[in-house]
């Protein structure tokens, strides 16, 4: 870690559990979050600034006006112009933290693109809205043993649920 991110992650490092080496290994690893609305820009955002090195972002919407209230990452002129989630986010994110990478993917993930879009991740963050989709990043993880967190909310649940393959549950 260079001077200025001693300083930007000096209260994480402070932290025993984590410390100095908690946080290179943050900065080394690869996070996939598929679905960037309410769930999914509030992981990423938090991610970016605990210095995750890498961030790919999956979604195929748009921003729209009904987003901007809950969803993290957008602002009045990504919902004018229409841009793709994913690539509103990566835009914030750069913002956010500029030392992390972000691979924007406007697309949805699908049997024939999962491996290809989810590539290289050491986990995966649930931020969709369909269990269609949930199934599929499941039979993924367990088939590549790769982790990934499963998370919904509805009106004011929310729920989550880390599955570590061969370790855990899953769906």
């Amino acid at each position: 870690m260079d001077e200025l991110d001693r300083e930007r992650y000096s209260r994480q490092t402070l932290f025993k559990p984590l410390g100095e080496e908690g946080q290179r290994a943050l900065r080394g690893s690869v996070a996939a979050i598929a679905g960037c609305g309410a769930l999914g820009s509030f992981q990423a955002a938090a991610l970016a600034r605990a210095g995750v090195g890498r961030l790919i972002l999956i979604d195929r919407d748009y921003v729209e006006w009904s987003n901007l209230q809950r969803q993290w990452l957008y602002d009045e002129s990504d919902a004018e112009a229409a841009l793709p989630k994913a690539v509103a986010a990566a835009r914030a994110l750069a913002r956010i933290n500029s030392g992390v990478e972000t691979t924007a993917v406007v697309a949805d993930l699908t049997p024939d693109n999962i491996e290809e879009h989810l590539a290289g991740a050491h986990v995966i963050l649930d931020g969709t809205d369909n269990f269609q989709t949930r199934y599929l990043i499941n039979d993924f993880s367990a088939t590549f043993a790769i982790p990934w967190i499963y998370g919904g909310a509805v009106a004011s649940y929310g729920i989550a649920m880390p599955v570590l393959p061969g370790r855990t549950a899953c769906f």
